[in-house]
Parts: structure tokens; C-alpha cells; sequence
């Protein structure tokens, strides 16, 4: 059977040629599907990128906070001392910050902060998209990119420091993003951990305000002196424009400029609501009134004796692991802020006073002379030589001699010291050198005896400019204040205050090369009359204490010396007994607190407690003691003392006749070879004060002895803090008598049948018979 044709296929239409053909399947879908596939490459990149951020993967990136860092943030806080009357001292810092509460944050800080740094920030948690968008299009000046959180994150966990130690970590974009994205990480577990009111007091504890002032604490009282609540709204807005960059916008620095800045945070704070408009316009007008005072160590009360206080807490501070300049530790001293002030004062004037008279008597001289009044040769350069200045321009001048003689001499501008207030002068450091040489120091430390606390420290006349303390770093020569332990190993040894001994020559043989050694008075010459030792210790005369200094033997004094606190070097000599060895103010009212406690020897101290920043106690501090002198030894000694101040021709009446005290008061003077140093003594039943007066360096000091001597040089100024003291009724200060020992006396006190004939010399007063001429006797240690 033939096969059937096979029908022909139907031509199509010219419309249906002229459609266009179908577009192949499958190529959207695979244009769709590779964006897909990179974003969930991208996807899988970010989430691996930031968990190896997070880990720190293979140490490329940089250590993150542990949990525990991170619910316990920590920034440097300032530790504060305080005086024994809860009075704010000063701070130990390396950044300047005092934490406060968030309800003692006022309302128009926080708006202004919000309104200017993250106006989302009730919103976000940690990340604001917006803000990122924004600073990435570079419209940050509308606002950054960072939360506060974030901020917040940057500042305490120091991601730009200690975070930044990682492989890929540099100064590059990387390692930027890589920054970022911790401080992104860090922003987000903040807000986990914490609340915004908590991340808020952690910003405005944390943020660097410029001029060392850390947190909004203390920013509001370095720029205005006022607590953060005192604060208006143009300071608020002034304060949180400088945030942002605080050398740029700070109002001390550029007050234009931090104008400006204000007027912008105030705009921002009305345009979302924080500020009516009518404020608005009338805030912007108003002028930036400073009150602007960069706080530092060397300002406020005390600043020798706060610098003595962090030398003697670095040790217990490494032993605790404690920082002492970031803790913000609270620290209880036993100073009185009022006795503190009263010293302070009373040193000025009467340095102020004295320097008028030494300078008088220089006039035009050169003061720094040898034992025989000539001009020392090479002193200045002698002095220089050993100044920090001085090897610091050998050693960049690499020992060019004419390189460091021109910087030395080369006329700068700089501030001095002087009584009538700082000075803008032109010196070279040799000026400066020579024209502090000329100024007179002084020391001076009080001290409850019956505890050890000491109520008042002043280190020198102006702490800025003087920073050398000559309360317990200086030791110089104590002069005839060393007598008294003479006298108390005597009283030991079974001598009575009312034993007569005749005022004659003692001579000391010469001993292995030593010369023999005959002290003299400090009128030159030896009366024959017979004295108590009363009289004698009151009258100060040398004769009868180098007799009992050679019945005692020089280290029986020496022994007694140690047994009352003196821990520098005592050499057992002949002039052992006029206080020919070096020691301290420190040590020697120490030891003088001896004879009002009873014989305890109490160690000055100065700190009671030590709490952290939460107020839990870390340390209680104790004064060290020891049984040195029996109560009646004591007793004597305070009495022998008083006869200082009452006895005829005693070397301390003036405080009677002069200052009218009619106060118990015990009393000593000393004065060394040349008028040299200035001592005295001062003690009343629970107050004991050591003074010293005199210059930088032992060879400068005035010529004679009616200005350069104890009683004229230094008694002087305790009778100043003594009157300030006693007019102060807030003061618990027992004006006497000295209690009596818990056992009846055995030892004679009453020495009136030892009394001579009065003389015409007993006649003179005391402070008349200082201006008579003095014989040219050598070796002659005090009056």
C-alpha cells in the first residue's frame, strides 16, 4: 500500500513573523541567583570576618575585653586626700577625673549632649545605621558616626592603645575597620550589660575635656569652678562643644571658635526640642565668662606634705597592686586643714620679713661665703653642675663646653618667685640660679605628741618654685635643740635639774689626730658663777654641756639619741652634745615628743585610712612606739624646758614677754656655727612644733648673730602660728600644765635655793644681750 503523503505545514502569518522570538530560559534566574549567592558570600564573610574580630583568630586583629572587663570597666580615676576636718587637700592623678552619679547629672548637660553626639540614642542598640550612613557620605558635620556607646567603648576599653596589638592593626583603612568594627561589638555588649543611664555616666565620667580635665566633674570646675548641677545651659552647651575636639574648641584656648561651637549645640538642642526658641536667641548672645583654673599638685593646701604622702604610699601600693594615681582612692590624713593654713601663713610672713633684712644686709654682696667671710670662688658654677638643667645639656650638647656655657648664660623669659608675687623677668639660668640662691628656706612641722599625728606640714616658701622639703628631706645640723638628750641621759644617769656645776672651760684631749677641744660660750667667755642644769639648759650654755657630755661619754649621748627617734647618723665626738651631727625637723620633733608622752616615743604619722572608690576600708594605719624614757625622766625634761620660757635669761622668754602667752609652754632655740641654721623648738601639752630657718646651702646665712640666730630667726615664727592657734577656739589645744606621772616625783624640781647672786649681765634681757658683740672664738656651737 503506497504510503499517505505527509500534510504540509502551514506557513505563518506575516504578523506572526514579525514577533520577536521568547528570551532563552534561565538567564534572569541566573542573574538573580549569583546576587543571591554574593550576598550570602558576603553574608558568610561578615558574620566569619566579625567572629574572627571577636576571637582575635590567629592574634590578626587584637585582644578583645574579657566578660569580666567588660561588667567592670575601668578608667583612671583621681584618688583625693583629705584632712583629718574632712577637707579636700588635692588629688593624685595622671588623668584628672572625679566620677559622679548619674542623678547628680543635670538635665541640660545630658540634652545637650544628645541633641550634638546621638540624637538616636534612645532608640539604637549600640549601632545607629543613620549616623554610619551619614558620616560615610561625609555629612558628619551634622553629627559623627559613632554612638555614645560607642564613644564610651572607645574611651574605656582604650580600642585605639591597648586593643590595637594586632597583626593586621596598623594606621591604614584596615586597620581602621578593624578598629570600627570592635568598637561596633563593644557599643552592642554595652547596651546588653548596661542601661543608658548607666552608659550616660560612664560617657560624661570618661570623656576628655582638655586642660587635664577628664570627665564633666571636673571640666565644670576647671572651666567655671562650679559643681556640674550649678551649670547653665550656655556653660552646658560650652562644655559638651568641646567633646569633640578639645585642643580645637576649648574656651581658654580659642574662646572665639568655642563661641561659635556653643551657638551650634544650642541650635541643635532646639531644633529637637531641648531648647525654646526664646531661649535660644537669648543664650546665644550671652558672652563665655571663665573662671578657669587647670588643677595641679602643686596647688592648694599642704603640697610638701601630699608629695611626702604619695612617696610613702607607693610602696603600699605595689605590695597591694593598687594604682595610686588611677584608683580613685580616698585617702584620710591626720593633717588639720586650719593648723595646715595657719603654718602656711605664718611662714610667709615671717620669711617675707626675714628676706627683707637678709637682703638688706647683702645688698649689692655676693652672700655665699667661707668660714672666713670671703666670697666662696666657682660657687654658682659648683651649684650648677649638679642641677638636672645642667647634665641635660651635656647630654644633648654631647659635653660641648661652649654649647652648654652659651645655654646657660642665653637670657630666656620666665616666671620667678617673689614675696610681692611672681615675676616675668628675662634670666639665663645662671641668673635664676644666682637669684634663688639668695632667697632663705624654712620648715616647719607640727605634731600631736600623744598620737603621732601630724596636724601641720610646710616644706619650704612657695612649694611651685621650692621643691625641696626641709621637714623630712633636709637634714642639717640641730645646733643646741640637741641638747635636750644631753640632758635627758643625765636626768638617766642620776643627775638632778638643780645640780650646780660652775660655768667654766671643759677641754676635750686630742684623740687619734683629733685637735683638743675646748667649746665656748656664745659670749666668748666663761663667768666662773655656778648654774643649775636647769639654768644651765634654759640659759643654753655650751660650758656645762660639754662637762656632762664628757662625764657621760659621747656614746651614752649617741645611745640616747637613738632611743628618742633619731635614726640619722650620730657621730659619737666631743660636739656631739651641741648637735654637731645632721638630722631632720621630722626626727628631732619626734624625739621631743618623747618628754610630752610620757617617755613613748610616738613615730609622726600621717595617714589613718585608705578606702577604695566604693568606700570599703583597704588600710588603717597605727603609729609605731616605744617605751624610750621612764614618766619621770619625761616629766623632768618637759619641766627643764618650760624654764626655757620663764627662767631669767632663759633663750624663749620672748613668748612670754614679747608674745604674751600666758600658755605652759617648753621651749628651745639652736643655732649652728656662722648662724647658719635656726632652729626651734616648741611644745605645749598635746602640740609639738619643729622649725628651721636658713639658706639653701649652709655657706649663705646672715653675719652676726642678732638676726641669724634661733631666737631671732626662728622663734619668731612659731610665736606667729602659736597666736593663730590659740585664737582659733575650734581648736582643741591644751594650754596646760603638763600632766603630772602616774607616780609621785622622786627627783627635785624646785632649784630655788641654787640660785646666785643676780649679776648685771642677768639684768640685760636675753634678746638685748643677743646684739652685743661676740668674741672670735672657734668651735663655738650655739648660744
Amino acid at each position: 500500500m503506497p504510503t499517505p503523503p505527509t500534510p504540509a505545514r502551514p506557513r505563518p502569518s506575516p504578523a506572526a513573523r514579525r514577533k520577536p522570538a521568547p528570551a532563552r530560559p534561565g538567564r534572569f534566574q541566573a542573574f538573580t541567583s549569583t546576587l543571591w549567592w554574593l550576598f550570602g558570600v558576603g553574608l558568610v564573610a561578615l558574620v566569619l570576618y566579625v567572629a574572627a574580630v571577636n576571637a582575635n583568630f590567629l592574634n590578626l586583629f587584637g585582644r578583645m575585653p574579657n566578660l569580666h572587663s567588660l561588667e567592670n570597666p575601668k578608667s583612671e580615676l583621681a584618688s583625693e586626700i583629705y584632712s583629718a576636718d574632712g577637707v579636700l587637700l588635692g588629688k593624685y592623678f595622671r588623668e584628672n577625673r572625679t566620677p559622679i552619679e548619674y542623678q547628680d547629672l543635670p538635665q541640660n548637660v545630658i540634652d545637650a549632649l544628645i541633641a550634638t553626639e546621638d540624637v538616636r540614642f534612645e532608640q539604637h542598640s549600640g549601632i545607629d545605621p543613620k549616623s554610619i550612613m551619614r558620616a560615610v557620605k561625609g555629612l558628619g558635620r551634622a553629627g559623627g558616626g559613632s554612638t555614645l556607646s560607642q564613644q564610651v567603648a572607645k574611651v574605656l576599653f582604650r580600642t585605639r592603645e591597648d586593643l590595637n596589638d594586632g597583626t593586621l592593626n596598623g594606621s591604614g583603612k584596615l586597620g581602621l575597620l578593624i578598629t570600627k568594627t570592635k568598637e561596633w561589638l563593644l557599643a552592642i555588649r554595652l547596651e546588653r550589660n548596661y542601661t543608658k543611664r548607666e552608659i550616660l555616666r560612664m560617657y560624661f565620667n570618661t570623656v576628655d575635656f582638655g586642660s587635664n580635665a577628664f570627665g564633666i566633674n571636673t571640666a565644670a570646675k576647671t572651666f567655671f569652678n562650679k559643681s556640674p548641677k550649678q551649670l547653665t545651659t550656655p556653660e552646658a552647651a560650652t562644655l559638651v562643644g568641646i567633646v569633640n575636639a578639645p585642643s580645637r574648641f576649648s574656651p581658654a584656648l580659642h574662646p572665639v571658635r568655642s563661641k561659635r561651637r556653643r551657638n551650634w549645640v544650642l541650635r541643635q538642642m532646639s531644633k529637637y526640642g531641648y531648647l525654646p526658641a526664646a531661649e535660644l536667641r537669648q543664650d546665644t548672645t550671652k558672652a563665655i565668662v571663665l573662671h578657669y583654673s587647670v588643677e595641679s599638685p602643686v596647688q592648694g593646701l599642704a603640697p610638701y606634705f601630699r608629695t611626702e604622702v604619695a612617696k610613702y604610699l607607693q610602696a603600699w601600693a605595689r605590695d597591694t597592686d593598687h594604682d595610686l594615681y588611677a584608683d580613685g582612692l580616698k585617702i584620710y590624713t591626720t593633717l588639720d586643714s586650719r593648723m595646715q593654713a595657719y603654718a602656711e601663713k605664718s611662714v610667709a610672713e615671717h620669711l617675707a620679713l626675714q628676706q627683707k633684712w637678709f637682703s638688706a644686709q647683702w645688698k649689692g654682696q655676693l652672700p655665699w661665703r667661707d668660714e672666713n667671710g670671703r666670697v666662696i670662688p666657682g660657687f654658682l658654677e659648683a651649684s650648677m653642675r649638679r642641677t638636672q638643667r645642667y647634665k641635660s645639656l651635656v647630654e644633648r650638647y654631647e659635653g660641648n663646653k661652649d654649647s652648654v656655657r652659651y645655654y646657660l648664660n642665653h637670657k630666656i623669659p620666665m616666671t620667678v618667685f617673689s614675696w610681692q608675687g611672681e615675676q616675668q623677668v628675662m634670666m639665663s639660668p645662671m641668673d635664676s640660679l644666682a637669684y634663688y640662691k639668695r632667697y632663705l628656706r624654712a620648715g616647719f612641722l607640727a605634731v600631736n605628741p600623744l598620737n603621732g599625728y601630724i596636724k601641720a606640714w610646710v616644706g619650704g616658701p612657695n612649694y611651685k618654685f621650692f621643691k625641696y622639703d626641709h621637714v623630712k628631706q633636709g637634714k642639717r645640723q640641730p645646733g643646741s635643740t640637741f641638747k635636750p638628750i644631753v640632758y635627758t641621759a643625765a636626768i638617766d644617769q642620776g643627775y638632778s635639774p638643780c645640780y650646780p656645776r660652775p660655768d667654766v672651760p671643759t677641754t676635750f684631749p686630742a684623740v687619734a689626730g683629733r685637735p683638743a677641744y675646748t667649746p665656748h660660750n656664745f659670749e666668748g667667755s666663761f663667768s666662773g658663777r655656778t648654774f643649775t642644769l636647769r639654768q644651765a639648759l634654759a640659759r643654753s650654755m655650751n660650758s656645762i654641756t660639754a662637762w656632762l657630755v664628757s662625764k657621760l661619754g659621747p656614746e651614752t649621748v649617741v645611745a640616747y639619741a637613738k632611743r628618742l627617734g633619731i635614726s640619722s647618723p650620730v657621730e659619737a665626738v666631743p660636739a656631739v652634745g651641741f648637735g654637731s651631727s645632721d638630722c631632720s625637723i621630722y626626727e628631732l620633733v619626734g624625739a621631743y615628743g618623747t618628754f610630752v608622752n610620757k617617755g613613748v616615743w610616738t613615730q609622726p604619722i600621717m595617714v589613718t585610712r585608705i578606702e577604695d572608690k566604693n568606700g570599703n576600708e583597704l588600710r588603717r594605719f597605727v603609729a609605731q612606739t616605744k617605751e624610750a624614757l621612764s614618766e619621770e625622766t619625761a616629766y623632768v625634761m618637759t619641766n627643764m624646758l618650760q624654764a626655757s620660757t620663764t627662767e631669767p635669761g632663759g633663750t624663749s622668754t620672748i613668748l612670754h614677754t614679747g608674745f604674751k602667752f600666758n600658755t605652759t609652754i617648753g621651749a628651745k632655740t639652736g643655732t649652728t656655727s656662722n648662724y647658719s641654721d635656726a632652729w626651734f623648738m616648741g611644745l605645749t601639752p598635746n602640740l609639738v612644733c619643729g622649725m628651721w630657718v636658713g639658706g639653701e646651702d649652709r655657706s649663705i646665712h646672715f653675719r652676726t648673730g642678732a638676726y641669724g640666730q634661733g631666737a631671732r630667726l626662728a622663734l619668731p615664727l612659731y610665736g606667729l602660728f602659736m597666736q593663730k592657734v590659740y585664737r582659733d577656739k575650734s581648736l582643741d589645744i591644751d594650754t596646760g600644765p603638763f600632766p603630772l606621772p602616774s607616780k609621785p616625783l622622786t627627783i627635785q624640781l624646785d632649784c630655788s635655793q641654787y640660785r646666785g647672786p643676780a649679776t648685771q649681765q642677768d639684768s640685760i634681757p636675753y634678746e638685748q644681750r643677743l646684739q652685743q658683740p661676740k668674741a672670735n672664738v672657734l668651735d663655738d656651737k650655739d648660744i
